[in-house]
């Protein structure tokens, strides 16, 4: 796939693309010494151990291993091939390729598929749009939007739209373009027929929301019902583009405001962000109606520390407000909670109170997750009964043990003393025992996930000599050419370790049939994303520059002598198991020899 673009445009591409900013598109970079970091995109983590270099231009995950350039980055997160992520970039760097290679591209991707279902959902979009701005099959939409008060503004920012009251109005259009309404119904377009051939619009009457992915292209639609069709939200299903929760509403055009702030508003509904919009908030994000996943809260945490929850104000808002706090900060998220009063939504709030009223409350009514707790702890509870009060403070006080900060512990056991007329030292007290319960509760849950006293000794061991000298050689020859040819010509066995020498092999290979080989697109051309993984985690690892002759000699001699050491104590382990005593001796005295041998040989060296 490689060989499609000519190794100076992939250079050219690859100049034209900082990899902190293209990462940057995905994960909230920080500045650390030379280089970024951020949380790995790659697999959960709470303390970022994901590391990208400007210098270098590469990327990698101390925590998974992930690594590469930032071809890889984008063949990884977004399933891409080679040649996709090299268009991508490219466009994104107003690069002309040949259309010749596009087509090409076009023709072989396995991706095929999934660029029209793209394309439909752009036309899909873009035709909702139209009929309710311009046609009077769009009267309906109209109307209903006048009625929610939505403006023209919040109609084009958010490209709503109306799906007419027909059964096939996008059925035709897909039909004149000659694409597969089985592939359209694949991607949540169409529904097929129960009792019939054929197919028919899924979403009618409805006015529609694009719901797009990371980069701004619409992978599906909700639709809110006009009038008594039920449901009321429909939403589209699960597809090869669109996972529910995996994708979270308004989250490309709010990346850059949630960033600017370090903080993201979590809606439960797209209504509820396009009216904060239209207040000013330009940093709100919404679920689909469903409770949160780990996978969205991951998201979020990628680009922000801050999630403010902004839920409606009714009982089952409330309920997922709590389940919501959990999964937040199980990703490391910092979470402050906004309650809405009255048991209104945001929208309604707004309707209420205006614009402004609602800015202010968003600003200056978050309450901290414990004072959440406190108020939510109140609810069902007769504080003036005995029962309920003593009930209600030993809620809080178990709450409170959880929490590490001796700070905060105090902070709260202090309002508790003031409202109830309490003794600070009876709570104190009491909370020396929840402390103690809650530690005894972790203690027994760390012994049953824990590691066998030799398996954790084995985890930090340092590598061995000759791992160690394999790792130097192999970065020196990633960062130089002339180090593939060195090494060849001196090295007269191969690698030890299978991976070593399988990336070894490519190396010469690559520098065989390339002349005047670029090295920054080695790892592009890698197709086995493991080795291309230790490509880019050996190309960052410390390194002393250049390679000294001494050093690159004794490289070379650990090396080779390993076999010869690994022969000696397979002998050794013969030794011990062998039952002739007089044969036993004898061989452990050769072995003696020959590894005294073998040191006077490295030493000499």
């Amino acid at each position: 796939m490689v060989d499609k673009i000519q190794d100076e445009q992939l250079a050219e591409i690859r100049r034209a693309n900082d990899i902190v900013e293209v990462i940057g598109e995905y994960v909230q970079l920080t500045k650390q010494g030379r280089g970024h970091s951020g949380l790995c995109p790659f697999h959960h983590e709470k303390t970022p151990s994901f590391s990208v270099s400007s210098e270098k231009q590469l990327y990698h995950c101390f925590g998974c291993g992930a690594g590469g350039n930032v071809f890889t980055f984008l063949q990884e997160i977004e399933g891409w091939h080679f040649t996709e992520a090299a268009h991508h970039l490219a466009r994104r760097a107003r690069i002309a390729l040949p259309e010749a290679t596009k087509n090409t591209t076009h023709k072989t991707s396995m991706h095929a598929d999934l660029q029209v279902m793209k394309e439909a959902h752009t036309l899909a979009a873009e035709t909702y749009h139209n009929v309710l701005r311009m046609t009077e099959e769009g009267a309906p939409g109209r109307v209903y939007a006048e009625e929610r008060k939505l403006s023209a503004a919040q109609l084009e920012h958010f490209q709503i739209g109306y799906a007419p009251d027909h059964w096939e109005a996008l059925t035709t259009i897909f039909s004149n373009k000659k694409w597969s309404l089985s592939l359209m119904a694949q991607c949540g377009l169409l529904s097929a027929r129960k009792q019939a051939e054929g197919y028919y619009d899924l979403f009618r009457h409805r006015l529609m929301f694009p719901v797009k992915d990371g980069k701004g292209q619409v992978i599906a639609f909700g639709g809110r019902a006009i009038g008594a069709d039920q449901p009321k939200y429909l939403n589209s299903p699960e597809t090869p583009l669109f996972q529910k929760g995996k994708t979270l509403f308004n989250l490309h055009d709010a990346r850059s405001g949630m960033r600017q702030r370090d903080q993201v508003i979590l809606f439960e509904g797209a209504f509820d962000v396009i009216a904060a919009w239209q207040t000013g908030v330009t940093n709100a994000v919404a679920t689909f109606g469903t409770a949160l996943t780990i996978e969205q809260a991951t998201l979020l945490r990628r680009n922000v520390s801050q999630v403010v929850l902004c839920y409606d104000g009714d009982q089952a808002g409330l309920e997922a407000t709590r389940k919501a706090i959990s999964v937040l900060e199980g990703v490391g998220c910092e979470v402050k909670i906004c309650l809405l009063p009255d048991g209104l939504d945001p929208d309604g709030f707004i309707a209420h109170h205006g614009a402004q009223s609602f800015r202010l409350h968003l600003e200056k009514e978050l309450m901290s997750v414990m004072m959440f707790r406190m108020h939510d702890r109140r609810i069902g509870k007769n504080l003036q009964n005995e029962g309920d009060r003593l009930r209600y403070i030993e809620e809080v006080m178990r709450d409170l043990a959880k929490y590490p900060q001796a700070v905060t512990r105090e902070y709260y056991m202090r309002q508790l003393a003031d409202e109830f007329g309490l003794s600070i030292e009876v709570l104190r007290e009491e909370q020396t025992r929840f402390r103690k319960e809650v530690a005894q509760a972790k203690r027994k849950e760390e012994n049953s996930f824990a590691t066998a006293p030799s398996e954790r000794k084995s985890n930090i061991r340092l590598p061995a000599a000759y791992v160690q000298a394999e790792r130097a050689l192999l970065g020196y020859m990633l960062r130089d050419i002339e180090m593939v040819w060195r090494v060849s010509t001196q090295l007269t066995g191969q690698f030890n370790i299978d991976a070593h020498q399988a990336l070894y092999a490519y190396l010469l290979s690559f520098v065989s049939r390339t002349p005047g080989a670029n090295m920054d697109l080695f790892i592009a051309e890698l197709e086995d994303r493991d080795l291309a993984r230790l490509a880019a985690e050996l190309l960052v690892q410390p390194l002393e520059e250049p390679c000294s002759d001494e050093a690159f000699r004794d490289y070379i001699k650990r090396i080779e002598q390993y076999p010869k050491w690994a022969q000696l104590l397979a002998q050794k382990q013969a030794i011990k198991q062998a039952e002739d005593p007089v044969a036993a001796a004898k061989l452990a005295q050769a072995l003696q020899e020959e590894s005294l041998r073998l040191k006077n040989e490295f030493a000499s060296s």
